[in-house]
Parts: C-alpha cells; structure tokens; sequence
C-alpha cells in the first residue's frame, strides 16, 4: 500500500519520479524501487518524503484516522519493519522458486544425459535409405551434437546459480 500511495501522490502532486528525486536527494531508481514495492524509505526519508508530497506519514503508509495526531518515530518504525519483513518473505520466496528451478534443470539435463547414453547413438545403425528414418534420425544425431555440447555449460551454471541461492548473508 505504500508504494501504491507514494506513486498516487507523487502524480496528484504533477510531480515524475526524476523531479521527486531531486527533491528529496535520492537518484530516480530509489524513487522507483519504492512505488514498485521492491524496497522501502526508512523512517527519516518517510518523514521527509511525506513533506515533499504535502501529507502526513500516517496517510502515507495507508491509515485512515478520524483525527489527526502527530506521527511517533516508534510506530513509523514498526510499520516499516513490517513492510520490511514482508518485502523480505517475498525475496526468500522468489529465491526458492529460482532454486527448485535450476535444481529442476540440473536433474532434467542429467536425465537425458542417461537416455543418450542408454541408446548409445543407436540411430547411426538405422537405414538412412528410407525417409522417415534419415529424417528422424538426423534429427537425433542433430540434437544429441548440440545438446552434448551446450548441458554441461547450462549444468554448471545452474549449479552455480544453486550455491549462489543458498548463500549466506
């Protein structure tokens, strides 16, 4: 919700996220990652953001309140550990899909590496003279070529995309 209400803002404001920014002495991307919810302002840089788009913190992190009261660096805080965590649950989710996904091809490249190995390039035997047999079978050899070549560079790749995901931080 804070990044849906800092975008809102900044555009009722008549304000691009280049001239925001500037105000507030951060680059663009630090603007864009917020309104993409791929990170946060911590609380000083929330106060100071709040000013530049004319409203309160509260109003900005999405409260609706009846009265208004002065914002307490307290709460500020803990609603953005919140924001936080969350943005922190979504990156630990992402990098475990990306993880089964390249644990997915490590097994499917060593796989078909078995298959190729447990017909032993048996189409080389086949009868080149009839159509369907040349046509398959050249199929075959022209995958075998390629793929013998090109797995292992993926396979390492992934491997190292594997220990790259379950580094500590």
């Amino acid at each position: 919700m804070l990044n849906e209400n800092i975008k809102r803002l900044r555009k009722t404001k008549g304000l691009s996220q280049e001239e925001l920014a500037i105000k507030m002495n951060v680059v663009r991307q630090t603007i864009s990652k917020w309104e993409n919810g791929l990170s946060v302002p911590d609380s000083s840089m929330l106060i100071s953001l709040a000013d530049e788009l004319d409203t309160s913190v509260s109003e900005l992190l999405g409260e609706t309140l009846s009265e208004p009261i002065a914002d307490d660096l307290k709460t500020i805080s803990e609603k953005l550990e919140v924001i936080n965590l969350q943005l922190a649950k979504r990156n630990a989710e992402k990098i475990k899909l990306a993880r089964w996904i390249l644990i997915s091809l490590c097994l499917l490249i060593t796989v078909v590496f078995i298959i190729l190995v447990l017909i032993n390039s048996s189409y080389l035997n086949w009868d080149y003279n009839v159509p369907e047999l040349a046509v398959a079978g050249t199929i075959l050899h022209g995958f075998e070529f390629v793929f013998v070549r090109l797995a292992p560079i993926v396979f390492l790749g992934a491997v190292v995309g594997i220990i790259i995901t379950y580094k500590k931080k």
